[in-house]
């Protein structure tokens, strides 16, 4: 597959501060690559880098094998969608989507046909005389996404373009962005700090801290062998605990079993002590969530230390006569398969 846009050994200092630490990062074509992490953690900087909008402090960026390191945003062929929209609210949805045609100097007649194309693409063809104001959220997302398409860029630029929609327009919206990469075949890079939306979404994830990578790759082989701590917490593990032969290692909730009852083993043993998969716990807590039970325990590892751990349980496998041992303050023993444990760097 070939390379749509990369970065060699990019830094972007601010002052003392690096944003941005000698980034290594190769965007393929046609692929929604997705740049995942907490706020500070580089992505935003990567991306406006990119677009052209801040320059790199060292390294050399290349969209389409030319380097662009110090190319100003408007001749690097590119698409973007902003948080904010940016939309013009004098201007009919019409308006606002062909605003870069214009620039362009494209002919009416060319302009008008791109323009339809590019509202029937978002499903907003029947809105095009509104202006932005009359528009909800969702649509004036669309809106911007269809003005940053119709130009036909090289590359379509998506800096948290969901954030600003409720929870189930972004989800609705997470399918269309997809739907629309997947027909018309756009390079994205899309910026999130939201798991789920680059799980869903992602061709490619690269999860950030610090200003470097930690890990990237598809998202069906990240997610179940996260490298580190890091991005095994950002990608929603929640146990972390030390085995005696096998040092830090996680499991996610779901995957634990927690049954009613003390199996014997030692106090304070560890999991892994006895078959290799078990350790005695107390429950502290309890959460109903409709189908699953969110069960919140403490156990010792192998250090000796106090660990907590996490367990989902689907209420209709509880017994009623187990439903006790559930409650705050109840022995219980909680297991999980040598497999599903997913052993750590340091």
């Amino acid at each position: 597959m070939t390379t749509a846009a990369e970065f060699t050994e990019v830094s972007r200092r601010f002052g003392e501060f690096t944003a941005v630490d000698s980034l290594n990062l190769a965007i393929r074509d046609g692929e929604l690559t997705t740049l995942l992490g907490p706020s500070g953690c580089g992505k935003t900087t990567s991306l406006r880098m990119l677009a052209g909008y801040l320059t790199p402090s060292s390294g050399t960026i290349t969209i389409g094998g030319r380097d662009v390191t110090r190319t100003p945003p408007e001749k690097r062929d590119l698409g973007m969608v902003f948080q904010s929209y940016a939309l013009f609210p004098h201007l009919s949805v019409a308006d606002n989507v062909g605003y870069g045609l214009k620039l362009r100097k494209v002919s009416r007649a060319e302009r008008t046909r791109r323009v339809g194309e590019a509202l029937d693409l978002v499903g907003l063809g029947h809105l095009a005389d509104r202006r932005p104001k009359a528009l909800s959220g969702g649509q004036q997302q669309r809106v911007a996404l269809a003005r940053a398409i119709v130009i036909r860029p090289r590359l379509l630029l998506l800096d948290e373009p969901l954030s600003n929609l409720d929870a189930r327009l972004r989800v609705q919206m997470r399918g269309e962005i997809r739907r629309i990469q997947a027909e018309t075949g756009l390079t994205v890079v899309l910026v999130t700090h939201d798991q789920e939306e680059a799980l869903e979404m992602s061709d490619r994830m690269v999860v950030m801290n610090t200003g470097r990578v930690m890990q990237e790759g598809p998202p069906d082989d990240l997610f179940p062998a996260p490298a580190n701590r890091f991005v095994a917490e950002f990608l929603g593990y929640e146990n972390f605990f030390h085995l005696p032969s096998r040092g830090l290692v996680t499991v996610r909730p779901e995957l634990l079993t927690v049954r009613p009852g003390d199996d014997g083993t030692a106090a304070g043993a560890a999991p892994g002590a006895a078959d290799g998969t078990t350790v005695p716990a107390t429950v502290t807590s309890i959460a109903y969530r409709g189908v699953e039970l969110r069960v919140a325990l403490e156990a010792v590892d192998a250090t000796g230390a106090t660990v907590p751990l996490i367990a989902s349980v689907r209420r209709d496998t509880v017994a009623p006569e187990d439903l006790p041992a559930l409650l705050p303050g109840g022995r219980v023993t909680v297991s999980a398969t040598p497999d599903h444990l997913v052993p750590l760097a340091a």
